[in-house]
């Protein structure tokens, strides 16, 4: 049986095309060395033309909407064809911060208390003062790359920034002081520990993609414990969100208060600086040799299939 053509997807419809376009090139780069690759660039809500659920296998590196929200997945699955990462329900999941927030916390993995809304009902600024205080964030609940963020201080900046929401879903969430960690996870198994040290001390959009504002610690400074306690976070959080394969998920710890989800990216960036080959690097696998396990249960998938079907 001839191998398989690792189909790369990048770009897309969404926000993110830039992001995703790097992480395209980067990964296809990459994977070229180890498995025949085709780059394909998404430039609609559509599976890209020439791809073969009997040649290809994907590995996505579309981010935002139709890329991780379970979309294209869908799109994928009613073709036949094989993909890396999440499923289309993994994705749909944890694209939507709240249902992630809320399925985490079954499991004892908490999130930051929070006001949940649409556009067309906002809440009353009084009364998420009253419940969250003054210190909150603001953001959609299906963005991704810090897209729509919001740091607000006082009841006045949080209705000036309500005054910018017109459409969709959004939550304000009680703003937690404490280091901003980042832990990949391969195969339900946590990898080492990012902490995330914007200069600004905000990680948004500018912070995440403009270089030298946000300094690295891979593996964080922690302790042993602590340690322990951050990755089996990010294990729980990835069973309990039906994860598969890959994800990365993201926290804030504060020595006063404790450790708090903030989101799983079932889709992360994909260029050699970004966190997921940050944290896979912590454990000894370099970009080469992380994106090659990114694929393996893809492809293991395809075979099965395959066999299966000659049999």
């Amino acid at each position: 049986m001839s191998d398989p053509i690792i189909a790369v997807l990048a770009g897309g419809v969404s926000a993110e095309r830039e992001v995703s376009l790097g992480s395209g090139a980067a990964s296809t780069l990459a994977l070229a060395r180890v498995f025949p690759t085709q780059f394909f660039e998404v430039t609609a809500e559509a599976i890209p033309v020439g791809l073969d659920p009997k040649r290809h296998v994907v590995f996505s590196t579309l981010h935002g909407t139709f890329g991780e929200d379970g979309g294209m997945q869908r799109l994928l699955d009613v073709a036949g064809v094989h993909y890396a990462g999440c499923d289309a329900a993994a994705s749909a999941l944890t694209m939507d911060k709240v249902l992630t927030k809320r399925a985490a916390a079954a499991r004892g993995v908490a999130g930051a208390a929070d006001v949940v809304f649409s556009a067309e009902k906002k809440p009353v600024p009084t009364d998420v003062v009253a419940k969250l205080g003054e210190k909150l964030v603001l953001k959609p609940t299906d963005q991704g790359s810090s897209v729509g963020l919001h740091i607000i201080a006082g009841q006045g900046e949080l209705e000036q920034a309500l005054t910018t929401v017109t459409t969709g879903n959004w939550i304000i969430e009680q703003r937690i002081f404490g280091r901003e960690l980042s832990v990949g996870v391969l195969n339900g198994r946590a990898m080492g520990v990012v902490e995330i040290k914007p200069k600004s001390g905000v990680y948004d959009y500018t912070s995440k993609y403009t270089s030298g504002l946000t300094e690295y610690s891979a593996p964080a400074k922690l302790g042993d414990m602590e340690t322990a306690r951050v990755r089996s976070a990010a294990e729980t959080a990835f069973v309990a969100c039906g994860c598969r394969d890959y994800a990365r998920v993201d926290f804030i710890f504060s020595e006063k208060t404790g450790l708090f989800l903030l989101e799983i990216n079932t889709l992360p960036g994909m260029k050699e600086t970004s966190l997921l080959p940050k944290s896979a690097q912590c454990v000894g696998l370099d970009f080469t040799a992380l994106v090659r396990e990114l694929v393996l249960p893809a492809l293991q998938r395809f075979r099965a299939a395959k066999n299966s079907s000659s049999a």
